[in-house]
């Protein structure tokens, strides 16, 4: 396991993360659109974030955690001496098993570390323990996938290190 900061540990996510949760999965939904894309693409990943879609969102994770548990993990920090409360620093999210079939292997769907923890450990803590759990499906290819924007060098040096390399290309459109 990756040396993670004192009072930071990685565990499975647990329905009463939903609040904090939904605070990381904005940062990385508006973290997409910005500076990857212009305003456009900034203002697209703004508009999805409603109500109903927050609603929509914290009910499909449940479904997926109940599945199968450990697909999405969360690094939770303790609470600090001075009495902060405990928080998540980041999360990772791949899909179940059951959902491999879309892309014929394990596809991370989602990593998001906040931006006070990141160059940390943290990062490389949740990628591990998704890795693991990707290993514990039962797939078509061993092989684990995900989109990541070409214009996020950050993200594309991440994923280099794990030697993920350039497999396709992911191509979208309006409905």
């Amino acid at each position: 396991m990756c040396d993670l900061p004192e009072g930071v540990a990685v565990r499975p996510y647990e329905p009463t993360d939903t609040d904090v949760f939904w605070e990381l999965k904005r940062g990385f939904e508006l973290g997409i659109g910005e500076g990857t894309g212009g305003d456009g693409k900034l203002d697209t990943y703004e508009a999805k974030l409603t109500d109903d879609y927050r609603e929509r969102y914290l009910s499909w994770v449940e479904r997926c955690t109940t599945e199968d548990p450990g697909c999405v993990v969360v690094a939770e920090a303790e609470k600090g001496e001075d009495g902060t409360e405990s928080s998540l620093a980041g999360y990772a999210f791949a899909l179940p098993e059951e959902m491999t079939f879309i892309w014929d292997a394990a596809v991370l769907n989602e990593i998001f570390v906040a931006p006070e923890f990141r160059g940390t450990g943290v990062a490389d803590a949740l990628m591990q323990a998704v890795l693991d759990h990707a290993r514990s499906q039962d797939l078509p290819l061993d092989r684990m996938v995900l989109d990541v924007d070409e214009a996020n060098d950050r993200a594309r040096a991440f994923y280099d290190r794990y030697g993920f390399d350039h497999w396709g290309e992911l191509v979208a459109r309006d409905l």
